[in-house]
């Protein structure tokens, strides 16, 4: 069955990307900074919704996590958050310095 991913090329799309990674660039899945990409909570697939702001999370993309070397965008998959073994660090990342 194909997924329309129009969205992901939509001026919305790309507008709330921009706002989300402005935000915070902490990995939902690892916990380290240098997210360059943002991903569904709950896929869209398994009812998330598409532009909620609140459905969507820095996350790091293709090139994976530069410090704990995790492709943590494919290890997520098409799975909601709660599924995925998430890092869980002695570090506070989300501490300003």
């Amino acid at each position: 069955m194909a997924t329309d991913r129009t969205e992901l090329t939509s001026y919305q799309w790309r507008q709330l990307r921009a706002r989300t990674l402005a935000a915070s660039d902490v990995c939902i899945v690892c916990g380290h900074r240098a997210a360059d990409a943002v991903d569904h909570i709950q896929p869209v697939s398994k009812g998330g919704a598409r532009l909620d702001p609140d459905n969507v999370a820095p996350i790091h993309g293709v090139n994976g996590c530069p410090v704990c070397l995790r492709k943590c965008n494919s290890e997520k998959g098409d799975r909601p958050l709660s599924e995925v073994v998430q890092l869980h660090t002695s570090v506070d990342w989300f501490a300003g310095p």
